[in-house]
């Protein structure tokens, strides 16, 4: 069978697979549709590109530099005085990737992980069974996410305690797409549980626990949550609901087509850790809508980024069920 042929087989049973588990999981809990103001979208625009930033290597292996996109996809974020207070890349276990910054233009400090770049970083993604976590009390988080925040932990946080001692009064947020949202809402957690205050800002993340863990982060008083999705982006429908798996609260889904800039018009806010709206409600499968964000948000990732994203969803369990 031609690797074509293989791809096309594995995008059907995904599909197939996203289709049962939205028709066997339990009625939603009641959802609460918003629209947003320009201020939020303005918001979700400029730490997309935060996001983006933590795929370029350079941000990532150099740290006291200032933070910069090669390919010009983080144009606000480059025009701003920043330099990076620690840089990561390819742990060892599961190839956490990322930077801790400051920004003195919009008196920032801001923690980016970066998205699934490797099948490693895959099988994590879909390591389906729970640790306990010591974010709040019987608060389960995915085992795979869980341990390759660990992996980071000791960094990041050294990395936060340092800015902020030195930047007292800068707003603190943790970013990331796709795997790496999962990674900074799991930061995010960590970081409010002792008692510090976060604003999190995620692209495409899959979900990251089961409802304790996900109630304490939507509904903690130590900084809001903008879990931002796009069409049939299908990573954040993973892991499925069957498996208890729930979504921080609330969720910003972006209506547009992939070649389209999206407007505050184009995005709906949807209350809810249970909601079937926005992205849950979609069964299409598109690459593009993952990798499409407020611009091409993986771009220094490589020309090449989609290929291995497509052929390491292919080669996971998802598509074996």
């Amino acid at each position: 069978m031609s690797s074509m042929s293989r791809y096309a087989i594995g995008v059907s049973l995904f599909a197939l697979v996203l289709v049962w588990v939205t028709g066997v999981v339990a009625a939603p809990l009641e959802v609460e549709r918003r629209a947003i103001s320009t201020d939020v979208f303005s918001k979700l625009k400029f730490f997309s590109q935060y996001s983006a930033a933590a795929y370029c290597e350079g941000n990532n292996n150099s740290t006291g530099t200032k933070i910069v996109c090669p390919v010009g996809n983080c144009p606000d974020v480059q025009s701003a005085n920043t330099n990076t207070v620690s840089e990561f890349e390819n742990s060892l276990a599961t190839d956490v990737t990322g930077f801790v910054a400051t920004d003195s233009t919009n008196q920032l400090i801001v923690i980016s992980f970066r998205g699934s770049q490797s099948l490693r970083n895959w099988i994590t993604n879909l390591n389906f069974p729970v640790d306990e976590t010591d974010i709040c009390a019987d608060c389960e988080a995915s085992r795979g996410f869980w341990r390759s925040w660990k992996e980071a932990q000791g960094g990041v946080l050294t990395a936060v305690k340092t800015a902020r001692a030195e930047n007292p009064n800068f707003k603190l947020v943790s970013t990331g797409h796709s795997l790496g949202g999962a990674l900074a809402s799991l930061a995010a957690g960590v970081l409010r549980s002792q008692g510090v205050t976060v604003d999190l800002y995620t692209y495409g993340a899959p979900k990251i626990g089961q409802t304790n863990l996900v109630k304490y982060l939507s509904q903690t008083d130590r900084g809001s949550n903008f879990r931002v999705t796009h069409l049939d982006d299908p990573v954040p429908r993973l892991p499925p609901s069957l498996f208890g798996y729930r979504h921080i609260s609330p969720e910003y889904y972006i209506s547009s087509g992939n070649t389209a800039q999206p407007t505050a018009n184009d995005v709906t806010r949807y209350e809810g850790v249970n909601n079937k709206q926005g992205n849950e409600k979609d069964t299409g499968f598109s690459v593009d809508a993952h990798v499409q964000y407020f611009g091409h948000i993986s771009g220094c990732g490589g020309d090449d980024f989609e290929f291995k994203m497509k052929r390491d969803l292919e080669m996971t369990d998802i598509v074996k069920m």
